[in-house]
C-alpha cells in the first residue's frame, strides 16, 4: 500500500513471460515468505516471485502457494481490484486459502470446508447462491474469442467484470453464479480463490469436468476452467 499510495507514477518491469512486476510484488513476497517460514518452517513455499525449480518441487506433498500481488494490471491502474493470495496445498488440493484485497480492506478465507468474508471488522460465513438469470463474472483485463462464443451460447445471463482472484470470491459469496476462464492462468493465480469458492459450495473444474489439481508438475500453467454453482 505504501507503493500504491505513493505520489510517483506506478512503474512495472516485464518478467520473462511478459507479465508486469512492481516493487510492491517483491516487497509483499518478502514479507509473506518470512511470515510463512516463521509459522511453518517445515512447509516449503512456492511464490510467483520465487518459482522453485522442478527438481526442488517434484517431491512436495504439502506446500504453500503464494501470489504476493494478483492483478498487477489493476494495481497499476489504481482501481483497487488486486489481491494477495495464499493457499495451502495438500496432495494436490487447495485445503486452505486466503484472498485479501488491501484497498477494499476485505478478506476472504477458507479452511475445513467453510468460507468466510471479513469486512469492517465483521466476519461472516459465506456460501454460493442461485440466481436467474445467472450473473457471469469475467476478467477486467483479459478477454478472448472463446469467452465471447461461450457467453453467446450460454443463453440468458448478465455479466460483470472485476480483476484478480476476486472473481472466485464473487461466486463464493453468492454475488455471481459463474466464472468461465479460457485464457492462461498460473497455479498461484487460482489456488487461494479455488479454496474459497470450493468451501462455499462452488465447483472449480477444467473444461473436461476434472477439478483443478495443484500436484507439483513441471509447468505452472493451469488448463482453462470454470467456477460454477451448478
Amino acid at each position: 500500500m505504501q507503493v500504491y499510495e505513493g505520489q510517483k507514477p506506478l512503474e512495472a518491469t516485464q518478467k520473462s513471460d511478459d507479465s508486469p512486476v512492481t516493487a510492491a510484488d517483491i516487497a509483499a513476497h518478502t514479507i509473506i515468505l518470512k511470515g510463512l517460514q516463521t509459522l511453518t518452517p517445515e512447509i516449503p513455499v512456492l511464490s510467483e516471485e520465487d518459482p522453485q525449480s522442478w527438481e526442488t518441487r517434484q517431491s512436495w506433498d504439502r506446500y504453500w502457494l503464494v501470489d504476493p500481488l494478483d492483478g498487477t494490471k489493476e494495481f497499476l491502474k489504481r482501481n483497487g481490484e488486486f489481491t494477495v493470495n495464499i493457499a495451502l496445498i495438500e496432495k494436490g488440493k487447495a485445503v486452505l486459502g486466503v484472498v485479501y484485497a488491501p484497498v477494499l480492506n476485505v478478506m476472504y478465507s477458507a479452511a475445513e470446508g467453510k468460507a468466510w468474508k471479513e469486512e469492517n471488522g465483521t466476519r461472516n460465513q459465506i456460501q454460493v447462491r442461485d440466481a436467474r438469470p445467472p450473473l457471469v463474472v469475467i476478467s477486467r483485463s483479459h478477454s478472448d474469442d472463446e469467452l465471447k462464443e461461450y457467453l453467446h451460447q450460454l443463453g440468458e445471463h448478465q455479466t460483470t467484470s472485476i480483476g484478480s482472484s476476486l472473481k472466485f470470491c464473487l461466486v463464493a459469496e453468492g454475488q455471481a453464479q459463474l466464472y468461465p476462464r479460457f485464457g492462461p492462468t498460473n497455479i498461484w493465480d487460482t489456488a487461494a480463490g479455488h479454496a474459497v469458492a470450493a468451501a462455499a459450495g462452488a465447483h472449480v473444474h477444467d473444461w473436461q469436468g476434472k477439478p483443478l489439481d495443484y500436484t507439483p508438475r513441471e509447468s505452472f500453467l493451469n488448463p482453462g476452467f470454470r467456477v460454477s454453482i451448478y
